[in-house]
């Protein structure tokens, strides 16, 4: 399931388009950014409140093509830019973590991906 695919089928708006539609294998749902440094994996979608260039700049470093802002907060210029320059999909949705989570999950394993815990 690609990220276009994603964001459709979960209802998220995407905020920054410019991307490469990659296919997603699992999600990592985390506020605390050096958390996300920790424990994320590589293509990883990102799913958190932090609406803040300092979460592009942790994205890039683990190699997260995605990030879903929940409960739609709003999401400043400079994040959006900094997105941009990087090529990091950018999305945002009304839904809390907890449920994106499971949606997701659900998701994942009926498009016959083996979800993943990040450890």
């Amino acid at each position: 399931m690609t990220i276009r695919e994603t964001a459709a089928i979960i209802g998220a708006e995407i905020i920054q388009d410019d991307f490469e539609d990659l296919s997603l294998r699992g999600a990592y749902t985390s506020d605390l950014l050096s958390d996300v440094l920790a424990h994320a994996a590589e293509g990883d979608a990102l799913l958190t409140i932090q609406a803040h260039k300092n979460t592009v700049a942790v994205a890039v470093l683990k190699h997260i093509p995605v990030i879903i802002i929940c409960n739609s907060r709003p999401i400043p210029q400079d994040m959006e830019d900094a997105a941009r320059d990087h090529q990091i999909a950018l999305l945002r949705t009304g839904k809390n973590q907890f449920t994106l989570s499971g949606e997701l999950y659900d998701l994942l394993y009926r498009a016959g991906e083996t979800p993943h815990f990040s450890q």
